[in-house]
């Protein structure tokens, strides 16, 4: 699966990517955020991450930086937890703030509508606000509950507020662009 939005490309990792994913994620404030991802993180995390067989209707995939020469600055995904569909995304340190997490979730979602999705679930540390504004943008809107993940980059458990979005309910997500075709 491929997908393009205004300023971003999204596409699977392969095992070539390992060196740079690993200088992409390999960030403490990034890896702190996330529930599965060690720190600290080596490129034989990586290799083994790109090698775990994927599942079609819970894909996860790289976001890339087109004018870069296809750099990748983050991810984006689906992933199924407690009998429901959860988002995940991350984004390198020095692009934070650019709106590329936002709209690669965007594209996710639309790509969550073409393979069926209808509900998706979201959460972020609850130290980690920004990670819940980039959610509400989307169209996520809180539902009062909050689940703790465990990290493994910090080795503990965190606070995470959840977040739900009815795809069926919602057309077009709130300040998140829309992919063109790839």
């Amino acid at each position: 699966m491929f997908l393009r939005t205004e300023r971003l490309f999204l596409r699977p990792a392969w095992l070539e990517d390992a060196p740079e994913l690993t200088r992409a994620i390999g960030h403490e404030p990034v890896v702190r955020m996330l529930a599965r991802v060690p720190w600290p993180y080596r490129e034989e995390h990586a290799r083994a991450w790109i090698a775990t067989p994927k599942d079609g209707r819970s894909p996860t995939l790289l976001v890339t930086l087109p004018e870069e020469s296809g750099r990748i600055v983050g991810a984006c995904g689906l992933h199924d937890k407690n009998g429901g569909t959860e988002v995940g995304y991350w984004i390198e340190p020095g692009y934070w703030g650019r709106g590329y997490a936002t709209e690669a979730l965007g594209g996710m979602l639309t790509l969550a509508r073409l393979i069926g999705h209808r509900r998706l679930i979201g959460r972020h540390a609850a130290d980690n606000p920004a990670s819940g504004r980039v959610l509400r943008k989307a169209g996520f809107g809180p539902t009062g509950r909050a689940r703790p993940f465990h990290s493994l980059g910090r080795r503990a458990a965190v606070e995470a507020p959840e977040y739900a979005l009815d795809l069926a309910e919602v057309e077009n997500p709130q300040d998140a662009p829309m992919p063109k075709a790839a």
